[in-house]
């Protein structure tokens, strides 16, 4: 039950507790039961919301980042990333493989506040070695969602 609960609300978390029941074959105590007990072991580390925000009329901007690190001897890539990740404006970092080793995103209202955080905050680290910015210009697909869905024409065609 747990890796198809996981997997039905990794795709909508807001789906309902008598909804999940029926699709997992289970009452809402056990399945609210199970909810808790993913919380509590950090499996279940939150619910988030996709927002398409070219939609909106707020300014967002968007960066990946990846950064070169000197390895930490008895920490690996665990200190530097910690640090990292306590700036408030990280939304994410990942270890990654190939040239660099860590990858870190951000959004932020402007171009100037993400080239600030790299040159003030990020690259005055002392093991970091070298960072690549690059910026999203235009999300197609986020967390498994297509955002930007061509709704379909439903006129009945008329020919003459």
């Amino acid at each position: 039950m747990k890796e198809e609960l996981l997997s039905i609300i990794e795709k909508n978390s807001r789906i309902g507790l008598d909804e999940l029941a029926v699709l997992l074959g289970s009452d809402e105590k056990t399945v609210l039961d199970e909810l808790s007990n993913l919380e509590k072991e950090g499996v279940i580390c939150g619910y988030h919301t996709l927002i398409d925000w070219e939609k909106t009329n707020i300014e967002k901007v968007s960066a990946l980042i990846e950064v070169r690190v000197t390895l930490q001897r008895g920490e690996g890539f665990d200190k530097t990333a910690k640090r990292i990740y306590n700036y408030p404006e990280v939304k994410s970092v990942y270890l990654i493989s190939g040239g660099f080793d860590l990858l870190v995103t951000l959004e932020e209202k402007s171009l100037k506040d993400i080239a600030n955080f790299v040159s003030q905050k990020l690259s005055t680290l002392e093991s970091v070695l070298s960072t690549a910015t690059h910026f999203i210009l235009k999300r197609y697909k986020d967390h498994g969602e297509i955002l930007d869905k061509k709704k379909e024409d439903s006129r009945e065609i008329i020919t003459p």
